[in-house]
C-alpha cells in the first residue's frame, strides 16, 4: 500500500500528526515517521534523523510552511508519488518548487481521506 512518511509527527496524543499516524496503521498504510522527539506512537518509531527512506508514496506534513524550508530539498530526494498539506501547513512557495520537479501535491486532510476511503 501507499508507505507514507509522517513529516512532523508528535508523541502528544492531542496532536493530529499522532492521530494520522494512528489512523494509518488502522488503516493497514505502511508508516514511517520523523519528529523532534525519539519515540513510538501505534508501533511506529519517530525518527529525529532524516532517514534515507525508500520506496516512500506519500508525505504527509504537519508542519508550518517556515519549518517546511529546511525539509524542502529532503522530500524532494525522497521523490515521493505525492504531498499532501494538511491543514495549517500551506505553503505555495513549496508548491512552486514541487511543480517544477513533478511532485503532486494537494491540500488536504490525512484523517478525512482515510475516512473517506480516498486515501
Amino acid at each position: 500500500m501507499k508507505k507514507t512518511l509522517v513529516l512532523g509527527a508528535s508523541l502528544k496524543r492531542n496532536r493530529y500528526s499522532n492521530y494520522a499516524i494512528q489512523r494509518l496503521v488502522a488503516n493497514h498504510v505502511e508508516v514511517v515517521a520523523f519528529g523532534l522527539k525519539k519515540g513510538e506512537v501505534a508501533g511506529i518509531p519517530i525518527d529525529t534523523e532524516l532517514m534515507p527512506y525508500k520506496s516512500i508514496h506519500t508525505v504527509t506534513l504537519y508542519l508550518k510552511a517556515k519549518s517546511q524550508q529546511q525539509y524542502y530539498n529532503y522530500i524532494i530526494s525522497l521523490n515521493p508519488q505525492r504531498v499532501i498539506f494538511n491543514p495549517g501547513t500551506e505553503n505555495t512557495e513549496f508548491y512552486r518548487i514541487l511543480k517544477d520537479k513533478n511532485i503532486p501535491f494537494e491540500e488536504a486532510c490525512t484523517l478525512v481521506l482515510l475516512a473517506t476511503n480516498q486515501y
